[in-house]
């Protein structure tokens, strides 16, 4: 591409993955995103929770010095927690729902303009639609609740639906039921397509995108391992690229941004966040060094797309 990758999109990083020791809110968050806001490469980041409210008192004034965009993700809330926003058990399903709630006040505190949520475990297929009817309805409440803390971008990330997360959205049809019921009603509602996840789900971007591209409203990049159940890295691990058995190349990567711009799902009108998700995992691996390769493939990647 003979244009700067600044003008099609907002380059993110994912800080708890980037530095996973800080991915339950606490240890040297202030530090590690230090990293990040110094460096300008990046122009967005995506934050987990910060529990202790002076390193989040901090991080915010950080993020708001850097000029960085910043998007708040509740991975690391609901999963350690197994917290389900399509629980078929109403109280833990209102659970999940207060801990989004809750990470909503987060994320305004720390500037957010845009929530990354995960649907809940898939039920299997006799309650899967079902399932789907309380997801929608979960997310409905949340975004009206989002009106009031600062009106952000709510996005349902896709995740796999039977190798690692075993989520219900899951694959993109399922995604596109869920968009369709709620961006009639809510325009701050889109989806959140993660290039790493596409293996898993036994997807391919170019036949999964066209069939939501009028809800996808931001994205990853990552890495995954998934023909080897007995590796190290199986699963949704999110390992750097080039990674032994790793599923996404760089080629891949310059292939997804030659698709997006097709799409018309990035460019100069719209610059949505691209975030690379990936962490350091095998010995020799530190963060910086991780960091140091995703750049390099973000940048060969958009210089041959």
């Amino acid at each position: 591409m003979q244009t700067s990758i600044y003008e099609f999109m907002k380059v993110g990083v994912v800080h708890f993955k980037a530095f996973p020791e800080v991915v339950n809110g606490t240890g040297p968050v202030v530090e590690t995103l230090r990293k990040i806001c110094e460096d300008d490469f990046f122009t967005a980041v995506e934050m987990g929770t910060i529990k202790d409210i002076k390193a989040r008192t901090e991080a915010a004034r950080l993020l708001d010095i850097s000029g960085l965009e910043v998007a708040y993700a509740l991975q690391p809330t609901l999963f350690p927690a197994k917290l389900s926003l399509n629980h078929l058990d109403p109280g833990e399903r209102k659970k999940a729902i207060n801990a989004v709630m809750n990470g909503l006040k987060e994320a305004h505190d720390l500037g957010a303009t845009s929530i990354r949520i995960p649907a809940g475990k898939d039920p299997g297929a006799e309650k899967r639609e079902e399932a789907k009817k309380l997801l929608i309805d979960s997310f409905a409440q949340i975004l009206d609740k989002a009106k009031e803390m600062g009106d952000p971008l709510v996005t349902l990330k896709i995740f796999d639906r039977d190798i690692d997360k075993e989520s219900l959205i899951g694959p993109f049809s399922d995604a596109l039921d869920i968009a369709k019921a709620l961006a009639p009603s809510y325009e701050k509602f889109g989806l959140l397509a993660d290039l790493s996840h596409f293996p898993l789900l036994r997807e391919k971007p170019e036949e999964a995108l066209p069939l939501v591209k009028d809800y996808l409203k931001a994205f990853h990049i990552g890495n995954c391992v998934m023909n080897d159940p007995l590796d190290l890295l199986y699963g949704d691990l999110q390992p750097r690229f080039g990674v032994k058995n790793g599923e996404v190349n760089m080629p891949m990567v310059r292939d997804y941004y030659r698709l997006l711009v097709d799409l018309g799902l990035i460019g100069p009108e719209k610059r949505p966040i691209i975030s690379a998700e990936v962490r350091p995992l095998l010995p020799g691996e530190t963060s910086e060094l991780i960091l140091a390769n995703t750049k390099r493939v973000i940048k060969e990647a958009w210089a041959l797309a």
